[in-house]
């Protein structure tokens, strides 16, 4: 029978973690609908926050979860043999009007890592690519370790 301890991880740990990665799993909800969805996304851990990139069609479901500033989670997790750690960010999603971009904005979100392609079954005449920070309300990382 294994032992397993949980623990929480240190701003740095947590830092580490979404540093160490470049996909999570961002989670919108309307009504009693949930929508998930694996994406690319950049972190800044001087500022604790997040700049994403998401691309949708006219008709796409994530779109009608895009609506004004959704509340989101977003997770990222790694798994080793004995550890798994995760980090779960919560808040509202912002969407970042083009025209106000800032040489800031600009440099995190170039740095930010990301596909450099989209993949869809076929061709999309109507792709809408919206860029989006998310600031966290709450950011807490948690470390199971397995024995």
């Amino acid at each position: 029978m294994t032992v397993e301890q949980q623990t929480a991880m240190t701003d740095a740990e947590t830092d580490a973690l979404l540093d160490r990665h470049e996909t999570g799993v961002l989670a919108l909800a309307r009504e009693d609908e949930p929508y998930a969805v694996p994406i690319s996304y950049g972190y800044d851990a001087d500022t604790r926050q997040f700049c994403m990139r998401l691309v949708s069609t006219p008709d796409g479901e994530k779109r009608r979860f895009l609506t004004d500033s959704p509340t989101v989670r977003f997770v990222v997790y790694e798994e080793g043999e004995t550890t798994y750690r995760s980090v779960v960010a919560t808040g509202r999603l912002e969407a970042l009007d083009r025209a106000s971009l800032t040489p800031d904005h600009v440099e995190r979100f170039g740095a930010a890592r990301r596909p450099l392609f989209e993949m869809w079954d076929e061709a999309k005449p109507d792709l809408d690519i919206q860029l989006y920070e998310l600031a966290p309300d709450e950011l807490s990382g948690r470390r199971i370790d397995i024995e």
